[in-house]
């Protein structure tokens, strides 16, 4: 088992925004995966402050393969790793896995290296200039989650999720989330 992520058992099988019309992506799924604003401003917009961050790692660690591959970094090179859990009350709505590379850290002024419990969302979109250079969708089987992250938040369907890569003054990070079946119904 790797630990290159407390979410997944292993990496998900990510496929090309360009192929949506052979994923049978359900509209409310949809709605979520193509939100071109910030999913933590949207969360807020309709649960307000009730919204919080539990952070589950926040480490720097090596990615894995395609996260390397998508943020042009040396598969063996340390990046910062950081798994968290969007809340409402007591109700898990979104996973969230967010690869920056040191560059990219640097490039944003640190603000990316300490982020505590706020939402990276809060942060990023923020920038004046943050672009949006690729979205890759997934759909992820309750097998291959993490025992910790299945027992936590009972996940007994198939998950839908997207990863995009952003960049900061032309410095990239990736960010995967994976919206939860409560999530689904707003």
């Amino acid at each position: 088992m790797s630990n290159k992520s407390s979410l997944y058992r292993k990496e998900p099988t990510w496929f090309c925004n360009r192929l949506k019309s052979r994923l049978n992506i359900p509209d409310n799924a949809a709605s979520w995966i193509y939100e071109a604003g910030s999913i933590t401003q949207r969360l807020r917009d309709y649960y307000g402050p009730r919204v919080r961050v539990e952070v589950l790692k926040n480490q720097w660690q090596r990615a894995f393969i395609s996260e390397s591959r998508l943020l042009k970094s040396p598969p063996g090179k340390y990046n910062l790793t950081r798994e968290v859990l969007l809340y409402a009350d007591d109700i898990p709505l979104v996973l969230a896995r967010t690869i920056i590379p040191k560059r990219t850290i640097s490039s944003a002024h640190q603000n990316l290296s300490h982020l505590g419990n706020r939402p990276l969302g809060e942060v990023i979109f923020s920038y004046p200039g943050l672009e949006r250079l690729a979205l890759e969708i997934t759909q992820i089987q309750n097998r291959h989650w993490n025992k910790v992250i299945q027992q936590k938040i009972q996940i007994d369907q198939p998950l839908w999720g997207r990863r995009t890569i952003y960049a900061i003054h032309h410095h990239p990070l990736l960010v995967s989330e994976f919206f939860l079946p409560e999530i689904l119904n707003h």
